[in-house]
């Protein structure tokens, strides 16, 4: 598996700059990448020290996607938010049924 990092780091920094639509184009690609390599263990440690990305960085995306309606976070029982479960769901089936229909509507 090739590793992006500067790919990756770019699209970050651009992510904390940008507004609008170009700040949630640039949160899914986050998405869409970082899901490519959700099966990796630790997963948080690896994309600090390969990728050399803040995780904390990433789930901002992530809760930004969520606050817009883009994304659903998976939550535990005890209502904690599962990020890498919810990039695992993005790597297995990248689109469900509801956001296809939300994207028509």
């Amino acid at each position: 598996m090739k590793i992006e990092s500067g790919t990756l780091q770019r699209i970050a920094t651009e992510y904390r700059v940008a507004k609008g639509e170009r700040k949630k184009k640039l949160a899914w690609e986050i998405v869409w990448r970082l899901s490519r390599y959700s099966i990796i263990e630790p997963f948080w440690d690896f994309v600090r020290r390969e990728l050399k990305i803040n995780p904390e960085h990433v789930k901002e995306a992530m809760r930004f996607l969520e606050e817009l309606g883009e994304l659903e976070i998976k939550r535990s029982v005890d209502g904690k938010r599962l990020y890498v479960s919810t990039l695992k769901r993005v790597r297995k089936a990248p689109r469900t049924l509801d956001e296809w229909v939300g994207r028509i509507n």
